[in-house]
């Protein structure tokens, strides 16, 4: 190989290496092993420019194995981004560009935050699903178009492919066709706890991707960057997402190359010395020398200089000439503008109004859809049950990528994953299950949190009182979990007025949420309303004369409680009912809000199907009114009132409390 590029990709693994011995915490062994990968990657294919790293046709880059973290911010220092080497010297500490995984929106030319194996990979394919279903947006109007027509790249690791997030988003990606995805395997047959056979001895990589749809390529020396660089062009021409497995020496030129002693644990002195030796890199500690530097950088502009600038001019004209349909598409992939609105005080439902909440939420999500072509979502094959389909529009698929129909199977691991990726360019996309199986979604929906992006789990089945099902189809602790979620908005609404507040918050603010809906119908109450569902809570009976407790309810359990206010008024009790659709809103309120609607010295009775944990912060935990068990399978009368949660108990029950 050129000496020049020599000396450069093995500055790259010893800068990264010297960063993880700064620290005194990383992971060696991938910086040693998969450098050349990430370095052909940038050097020669990744179509990006370090001084505009939010272009709009960059192509995109997931580093899944995010413990190569180390590795990923010495190849962007070394690329030209806005990264310096004190960034690096800070790497793991408290405030800097360079946290201990790859964190969104923290360091210039990161595009997601990974670290739970699996999940990058995940996000790949929806990145590449978003530039698909664009490009096909644009496609329509503009033939031949190339405003969008990027690539997504991603570096996946052994434990990415063992984790089941990816197993299932691959599947996705082949069944799609995504043929602008290519994913290189560092293939070095060792994980964490030792030698990739102690865990997978059948297990047959190639064969599994190929029956899923995907073209596999094979580099059998991870060291060769010409090889390398030959397999992702060969993936280009594919027509089919791509993966490369690259074998690759984990820690290779360290003492413990190849063994697992070297993957999560830095390197020490003498074996730092020694393989600098061996690399003939002369520096100092957390030195690089000018001609490293330089070698990546002009690599990078003499290859992409060109097109960038052509890309810009072309982008000009395109809209310099645009109507008023491809100017919504320009609005959207340069600012994120859906280009629609959406309120709740646009809507007058009628008196009498009576239907399931989930068909409800179904109506409302139609009419947003159609006014503008960039919500879209689907279902882990519920979206009957969940009643998610979008009426009008069709199935995505291979033939069809602009479709806003999206089928993923039984798969709400890699919905919640893709879904992320996909609101990475903006989309405002959601996803549907029954409540309980949040459980499955969950390490997706805390990274929705984590980057704060416009995700929308629609959750329905929201109680034991889906009786027959059983108890392993009712839920019970899901609420209190989502609630813990930091960032996730967590919405229960009570009727169809508080589901329009529910998606009036959604549209108009970029947050992860969490609707979570009934099957049962509900009827439109007295009192509700769409824009004081975001506030949180809001007092939906005021009582009388004297409040002698506050009842806050949420979703179908509000109906009870204004019925059991209406009937205990005639024994002379006097109930103040609070509708809390949302907790975390609530709790976002002003402090003098929040004591308006639950006075302080009064008493707090809460009522909702579902763990009382979260209610603590409200009352004492003798009055909440919840269901802290298992269900029962069995008719919804038999289940409520085997449960103690029957109109006749919790009756009993606050009539006890208000006595106490």
């Amino acid at each position: 190989m050129n000496p020049d590029l020599v000396h450069s990709l093995n500055s790259l693994r010893t800068l990264s290496i010297d960063m993880i011995s700064q620290a005194n915490s990383g992971h060696p062994g991938i910086c040693l092993g998969a450098a050349p990968i990430i370095y052909s990657i940038y050097a020669n294919h990744l179509k990006v420019n370090p001084v505009d790293p939010k272009w709009i046709n960059r192509d995109r880059f997931v580093m899944s194995c995010g413990h190569g973290s180390a590795l990923l911010y010495a190849t962007l220092f070394m690329a030209g981004y806005d990264i310096s080497i004190d960034d690096l010297v800070n790497f793991r500490r408290l405030g800097s560009k360079t946290p201990g995984h790859p964190e969104y929106g923290v360091t210039p030319g990161v595009e997601v935050s990974t670290g739970p194996l699996g999940q990058g990979f995940a996000n790949a394919v929806g990145m590449a699903i978003a530039e698909r279903y664009l490009a096909a947006l644009f496609e329509e109007k503009i033939p031949k178009q190339k405003v969008v027509d990027y690539y997504v790249y991603c570096l996946a690791s052994e434990g990415d492919l063992m984790e089941g997030v990816a197993l299932e988003a691959a599947a996705v990606a082949g069944n799609l066709g995504l043929d602008r995805l290519i994913v290189l395997y560092d293939s070095n047959d060792v994980t964490l706890d030792g030698d990739l056979k102690l865990s997978s001895t059948n297990d047959d990589i190639i064969k599994k991707y190929i029956a899923m749809g995907w073209e596999v390529d094979y580099v059998q020396e991870g060291n060769d960057t010409r090889e390398i660089d030959k397999a992702i062009v060969r993936a280009k021409y594919n027509k089919k997402p791509t993966l490369i497995e690259v074998k690759t020496v984990l820690g290779r030129g360290s003492i413990n190359e190849g063994n697992h002693i070297v993957h999560g644990k830095p390197l020490t002195r003498d074996d730092i010395a020694q393989l600098k030796k061996k690399l003939n890199i002369t520096t100092n500690h957390m030195e690089i020398t000018e001609n490293a530097v330089k070698y990546l950088r002009l690599s990078i502009a003499n290859r992409i200089n060109t097109p960038y600038n052509e890309w810009q001019r072309y982008f000009k004209n395109i809209k310099k000439d645009a109507n008023a349909e491809v100017t919504k598409l320009i609005n959207f992939i340069e600012k994120q503008d859906i280009g629609m609105t959406f309120t709740s005080k646009s809507f007058k439902i009628q008196n009498d109004y009576m239907e399931e909440l989930r068909e409800s939420n179904s109506k409302l999500m139609n009419i947003i859809s159609d006014r503008t072509k960039f919500f879209l979502g689907g279902s882990a094959d519920l979206s009957s049950s969940c009643h998610t389909n979008l009426y009008k529009e069709i199935e995505m698929s291979k033939k069809y990528p602009a479709g806003k129909n999206m089928y993923f199977g039984v798969r709400e691991h890699a919905m919640g994953a893709i879904l992320n990726g996909m609101a990475l360019s903006g989309l405002r996309v959601y996803g549907s299950t029954f409540l309980v199986f949040s459980d499955y979604l969950k390490p997706a929906m805390r990274m929705s949190a984590m980057m704060e992006l416009p995700v929308t789990y629609v959750l329905t089945h929201d109680s034991i009182g889906i009786g027959q099902d059983g108890p392993t189809h009712q839920p019970i602790e899901q609420l209190a979990m989502i609630r813990s979620i930091p960032r996730l908005v967590d919405f229960r609404p009570c009727d169809i007025n508080e589901v329009v507040g529910c998606w009036d918050y959604i549209i108009n603010n970029k947050r992860p949420a969490a609707i979570v809906l009934s099957k049962d119908e509900a009827h439109i109450l007295s009192g509700t309303s769409g824009e004081n569902t975001m506030k949180g809570a809001y007092v939906i009976r005021k009582e009388k004369e004297k409040i002698d407790a506050v009842v806050v309810a949420t979703g179908l359990e509000v109906t009870t409680a204004l019925l059991i206010s209406e009937e205990l008024k005639q024994k002379g009790i006097d109930l103040r009912i609070v509708s809390m659709p949302s907790m975390k809103l609530f709790l976002e309120q002003t402090e003098a809000y929040r004591k308006e609607i639950i006075p302080d010295g009064v008493k707090v009775i809460t009522l909702e199907s579902g763990s009382t944990m979260p209610w603590y912060r409200f009352t004492k935990p003798e009055y909440t009114i919840g269901v802290n068990d298992f269900g029962y399978s069995g008719t919804k009368d038999e289940v409520l009132e085997k449960m103690g949660f029957d109109y006749e108990s919790i009756l009993k029950r606050i009539e006890e409390i208000v006595h106490e």
